[in-house]
């Protein structure tokens, strides 16, 4: 079942913020209680990515101002006036997945919108609940602790503690703090995951694993792939990661940005919100957006750029940002569903041998097409021209 926009009500999940966040006048930080150096003595850069300290402790600080680093360009900051509010992404509900009309909201969402929400999806709330507290719990270790898995400090490349993007590529830094978590085996998530947040994540990760397998099922069926087997299963989830994102307060968060505009590099993206809310996704009407209000319990799911060139174009990987909010500290999980690394992506041989579909893509190695994501700032959809004819 899809909800429409006003829809709120049903016995196991409910709306928590059915508006968007305010984008005038936001709530300011309190007064300044701690000592902060001078401007000219202080490297805030080194202090926030080098240091490790993040953008979390320079809101702890209660700025009375937003340090220039980052402040984003005009073009760069969400316009009150193109943000949709008579339009809403579906909320599909997962309970009666086996129904034809079920299947095929999916697979409408994905084509026109690229950004849906799923209830009733079988994961436990407990188990949504404990990976956000775990997420503020990491977030709360001293910035000794979380320096351990930085680029520079961390043992592995499959635990990565940073802030922004990718600050040495960008012109202004954005405005949140992650810990990135690549799965490899359950022994080397138990051994290597910072300790108080490892179990939470990876049992988060494993309890979503049955939902993320079905939607992909149902969006293959529409590609006509019959079945996902062992070198489909591969193709399609080969490799996973976990993101844990804080956003802490911001000073001034109408001159700048939580995440800039984007688009995921996924297969599919399954991202728990807290009951804050901030994420914004591009709407259908030509350079609109669009609010995604937190529901309890549900997932956001969203189609990534790998997705995108395997359907040939049908299924929509969307740009989407995330503002920084004036008054609450705001947590995401996403969970990135990716090819492995080392296949080769393209459009799929059943969409464009039995459609008679010209390819819009080239084959393209999977870990290459990363690599080009992460070596730039976020510049929008930009991204998928690398795999472009």
């Amino acid at each position: 079942m899809e909800w429409n926009c006003t829809t709120t009500t049903t016995t196991t999940a409910s709306t928590t913020s059915t508006s968007p966040q305010p984008l005038s006048s936001p709530a300011m930080a309190p007064t300044i209680s701690v000592p902060v150096p001078a401007p000219n003595s202080w490297d805030i850069t080194d202090y926030v990515v080098n240091q490790g300290h993040g953008v979390k402790g320079l809101s702890e600080m209660k700025l009375p101002s937003l340090p220039m680093q980052f402040i984003q360009p005009l073009e760069e900051r969400i316009d009150a006036s193109k943000v949709v509010t008579e339009e809403c992404i579906p909320v599909i509900d997962m309970a009666c997945l086996d129904d034809p009309k079920v299947a095929e909201l999916i697979c409408d969402a994905a084509e026109k919108w690229g950004f849906f929400q799923i209830v009733n999806h079988g994961v436990p709330i407990a188990v949504l609940e404990d990976v956000k507290k775990a997420t503020h719990q990491f977030f709360a270790l001293p910035g000794s602790e979380k320096r351990k898995y930085s680029k520079e400090n961390s043992s592995t490349n499959s635990v990565r503690f940073g802030t922004s993007f990718t600050p040495q590529a960008e012109k202004s830094l954005e405005w949140k703090d992650y810990l990135s978590l690549f799965y490899v085996s359950d022994a080397e998530a138990s051994t290597l995951w910072p300790s108080v947040c490892k179990d939470q994540a990876l049992e988060y990760m494993k309890r979503s694993q049955v939902v993320i397998r079905k939607l992909l099922e149902v969006l293959m069926r529409r590609l006509n792939v019959k079945e996902i087997d062992e070198k489909k299963e591969s193709l399609l989830m080969g490799s996973m990661r976990v993101n844990l994102n804080y956003y802490p307060i911001c000073p001034n968060p109408e001159l700048t940005i939580g995440v800039g505009r984007h688009s995921d590099v996924s297969t599919l993206t399954v991202l728990l919100q807290d009951d804050i809310g901030g994420l914004y996704v591009r709407g259908v009407v030509h350079d609109s957006w669009v609010h995604v209000p937190p529901v309890k319990g549900s997932f956001v799911i969203n189609i990534g750029d790998a997705l995108q060139i395997m359907s040939n174009g049908r299924y929509k990987s969307v740009e989407h940002r995330v503002i920084a909010n004036g008054s609450s500290n705001r947590v995401s999980v996403p969970i990135f569903v990716n090819p492995r690394p080392s296949e080769i992506i393209g459009p799929l041989p059943e969409v464009i041998e039995e459609e008679g579909e010209e390819p819009l893509y080239k084959q393209v190695l999977y870990s290459d097409y990363v690599k080009h994501f992460f070596r730039k700032a976020h510049d929008g959809k930009n991204t998928v021209e690398f795999a472009k004819i």
